[in-house]
Formats: C-alpha cells, sequence, structure tokens
C-alpha cells in the first residue's frame, strides 16, 4: 500500500509539472522531418556593448539549445564581431556602456548555453582584434573560447590552424559533420560536410591550409562550407577590398575569391557578416552565386542584422538569425529568417518571421 502511495504522488506531480510547463508561443518545425538544420547568427556585438541588450543573445542561444531535437540541428554558426572592442577600458559612452571585459564575458556566456549540447562555428570579426577595430592581431577569443570547454568539438574537429599569435585557437579550423547512427535522411544524402572558419581577413597561410586540407585525399569529396568574416557588401553583393584596417597581412572578399574559393573545387558555400548599414532589411544582407574555377556554383551569403532593432545603437538586431534547413534531396538548402524575441509571446508571434525575397528562399546545390 505504502508504495502505492507514493506511486500515485509520483504521478500526480508529473501531470502537475506537465500541466504547468512553458508553453512555447511559436514552436518551429522543419519543412521535412528528415531533413537536418544549421542556425547562423549574425554580427551579436550590438548585443554584447550595451548590457540591457546581452539578454537578447542569451535569449537566442537557448532557443537554440531548446530546438536541437525538434529541427534536426547539427551546428549553430556566427559570422563575427563577438564584442565592439577586444581590449578596452576606456568607454565611448555614445556607443557602448561595457567594456571589453564586460563584452567578452557577456559573448563566452551566451554560448555557454550551446557547450556540451552542440558544436558552434565562429568566424572572428575585425572588433574581436586589436583595441578597438583590428590595429593588430591580438585577440581575447582563445581566452573566452577555449577548446576544451564544448565536448562536442572534440570528435569532429579534423584541423586548425595557428592565429596571428601563433597560439593554437579555433579562429581558424575545420570541422566534419557526416551521418552516423541516428542521424536524420538528409545528412546522409547530403554526403560529408567539412565546416572551415577563418580568422578576420585571413593571411595567405590561412588560406592555404585550407585549400590543401580540401583538396586532400582525406576531404577532396567533401562539400566545404566556408566562414569568414568580411567577404561580401550589403545589398550589392560585391566583394569586400581594400579595406582601411591596420591589421595585416590581410585578404578580403576579392582576394579570399580568388586565393582559395574559386580554386578549391569542393567549396560550395561562403557565409560571411561584417557589412551593413542602417536602413532596410536588405541593407543588412546579401547573397550571390559564381562558378568556380571547376565550372561549380559556389553560393555565397550575407547576414548581419545589427542594425535592425534600431540602428548602430540600437537593440542589437531584434534577435534575427537564419535557419538553414538541408533538405533529404541532398541538393536543397532552404533559408528562412527568423526571431526568437518575437516569437516568444503570443502577442508579438506574427512578426517572428520575415518573408521577403531577401529572408526566405531556396539555394540549390
Amino acid at each position: 500500500m505504502k508504495n502505492y502511495r507514493i506511486a500515485a504522488i509520483c504521478l500526480a506531480l508529473a501531470v502537475s509539472i506537465s500541466l504547468t510547463a512553458q508553453h512555447r508561443a511559436d514552436r518551429q518545425s522543419l519543412n521535412d522531418e528528415n531533413s537536418f538544420s544549421m542556425i547562423l547568427l549574425g554580427d551579436p556585438q550590438g548585443y554584447t556593448k550595451y548590457d540591457i541588450n546581452q539578454p537578447i543573445l542569451e535569449l537566442c542561444t537557448a532557443w537554440i539549445a531548446d530546438n536541437i531535437d525538434r529541427l534536426n540541428i547539427e551546428a549553430a554558426l556566427c559570422t563575427g564581431d563577438l564584442v565592439e572592442q577586444n581590449e578596452n577600458i576606456t568607454m565611448n559612452r555614445k556607443m557602448l556602456n561595457q567594456t571589453s571585459r564586460e563584452m567578452w564575458e557577456s559573448a563566452s556566456r551566451s554560448f555557454a548555453r550551446l557547450d556540451n549540447k552542440l558544436p558552434y562555428i565562429i568566424g572572428c570579426g575585425n572588433h574581436d582584434y586589436g583595441y578597438k577595430s583590428s590595429e593588430n592581431g591580438r585577440t581575447k577569443f582563445p581566452e573566452y573560447f577555449p577548446f576544451e570547454r564544448n565536448s562536442c568539438w572534440r570528435d569532429i574537429i579534423v584541423s586548425d590552424y595557428p592565429n596571428r599569435n601563433g597560439d593554437i585557437s579555433i579562429e581558424n579550423a575545420a570541422f566534419e559533420f557526416k551521418a552516423g547512427p541516428g542521424s536524420p535522411a538528409a545528412l546522409e544524402a547530403w554526403g560529408p560536410i567539412l565546416v572551415i572558419c577563418a580568422e578576420f581577413a585571413p593571411r595567405d597561410e590561412v588560406l592555404e591550409w585550407a585549400r590543401k586540407l580540401c583538396t586532400s585525399d582525406r576531404f577532396k569529396d567533401h562539400k566545404v562550407f566556408f566562414i569568414t568574416h568580411s567577404f561580401l557588401y550589403q545589398r550589392s553583393a560585391a566583394r569586400t577590398d581594400n579595406e582601411k584596417y591596420k591589421i595585416r597581412p590581410a585578404n578580403w572578399g576579392a582576394q579570399i575569391w580568388e586565393k582559395f574559393v574559386k580554386v578549391t573545387p569542393n567549396v560550395r558555400f561562403v557565409i560571411c557578416g561584417h557589412t551593413g548599414k542602417p536602413g532596410d532589411f536588405e541593407d543588412s544582407v546579401a547573397y550571390r552565386c559564381d562558378l568556380n574555377d571547376a565550372g561549380v556554383s559556389v553560393h555565397q551569403m550575407m547576414f548581419n542584422v545589427q542594425i535592425v532593432g534600431g540602428g548602430w545603437e540600437g537593440n542589437g538586431g531584434d534577435g534575427w538569425l537564419r535557419i538553414l534547413e538541408f533538405m533529404p534531396d541532398g541538393k536543397t538548402l532552404k533559408v528562412s529568417t527568423y526571431s526568437p524575441l518575437f516569437g516568444i509571446s503570443p502577442s508579438t508571434k506574427h512578426l517572428a518571421h520575415r518573408d521577403g525575397e531577401c529572408d526566405r528562399f531556396d539555394i540549390v546545390f
């Protein structure tokens, strides 16, 4: 009788918890349950530079963690500029209210929600180097994002290259994704994928490391996705070139295309951030597709929404992110633009999806 009463109490508690558990206001679903996805975050510096904005970035990464199973998420990708200034304690109160340490702590705290749950891959940006903006190659990134913090990197990292200070860091690193037991059918259909991230304005030796890796016997049949901060300008989708940062040596979008992307047959997708200006949403995104030297299409996409939530000193981007859904046909990538900030409330969920031509579209590989 005693055991029966205990069981009854446990059942009652379980029912009570299920009835009071949070009901998600706008749960997202895949177009096909056999797809897998990757989630793309634009430059987060607008979130981390103001204490009042920092919870929005945490909301975004918490939402990603909450949807790992529901959306079959394989990785989170980020276009860099985690902070507004890499190493500075003298605050310009017209553009931020956090020291560099406080900004790095915010970025680290936000991505910690994904540690040991999901790999995240970051293409560090110009604001992540130097003092205020890439005056040199110094960066606090390895200090706040050491490899050991996230066990999900351990089994998928296949190569790395030292940063500008000669330190081993995941600033320049390659991660392999391939089907295994229990994987979504789409992961098998797409074949193995190699995601490579590179430092801001990567040096020649970084591009050569990446090229040799892609064309090696082990990876020559992989589809390669490349993440680097500066590659396309907003709206026009012209490639960046001759940027006025002091960091040297450096390659911008035009040189990265010629030295690495164009001449490497299996690079199929380039993702960047960096550029943008206040205006329409179209001033925060870009897309183009070109043939490489092997006659294969290379899709190139820029996503940087930091000015959407009120300009440079607004809320950092209204929580907008992109859901990249890889369909089971092994060639179609569905891109959609979504905001957990709007989606979390029934009163604003009607604003949580963008449906313009630059917001929701298909890429066919």
